[in-house]
């Protein structure tokens, strides 16, 4: 089966994307809409009902480097959230999540944000204490760690 290339992947994720997810939880599009070559996108997920998360509105910055989607996105949650998959930076560790931790050419960015809300409302995580709303993780340049990761 022939791969689809970087380009042609991405704008059929923009365009399902801007079209919506679901039930409206997730959510996702580019950061900027001059970015022709689709680098840097935005995210958001509503929080789970009955957890700690509920009420909450999380954003996320998205990075596909020139090897997505053979390799996954750089993700990081700008709202502080207190979840085992998400460090001191705010940066997700894709290992530390089990159904997306071996990254498969076809999950996409709706797959990393339903995953993510998936594992808010996990029970070992769905009642984790989390910080004061509004705060954020410190600002992080996605571009140049994808460069330093050579995604």
């Amino acid at each position: 089966m022939a791969k689809v290339p970087r380009s042609f992947r991405l704008l059929s994720e923009l365009e399902h994307g801007e079209k919506g997810i679901g039930d409206g939880s997730c959510s996702y599009g580019l950061k900027d809409s001059d970015d022709i070559a689709m680098y840097e996108w935005n995210g958001t997920i509503l929080g789970p009902p009955h957890s700690a998360y509920e009420n909450r509105i999380f954003s996320l910055s998205i990075y596909c480097g020139d090897k997505y989607p053979d390799v996954p996105p750089l993700v990081k949650f700008e709202s502080k959230i207190n979840l085992p998959c998400v460090n001191h930076q705010g940066l997700v560790d894709f290992s530390r999540i089990p159904s997306i931790a071996h990254w498969k050419r076809d999950f996409t960015l709706e797959t990393v944000l339903v995953e993510l809300r998936r594992d808010m409302a996990a029970p070992s995580n769905r009642k984790a204490p989390q910080p004061a709303e509004g705060t954020e993780f410190p600002p992080l340049d996605l571009e140049a760690l994808a460069k330093q990761r050579k995604v």
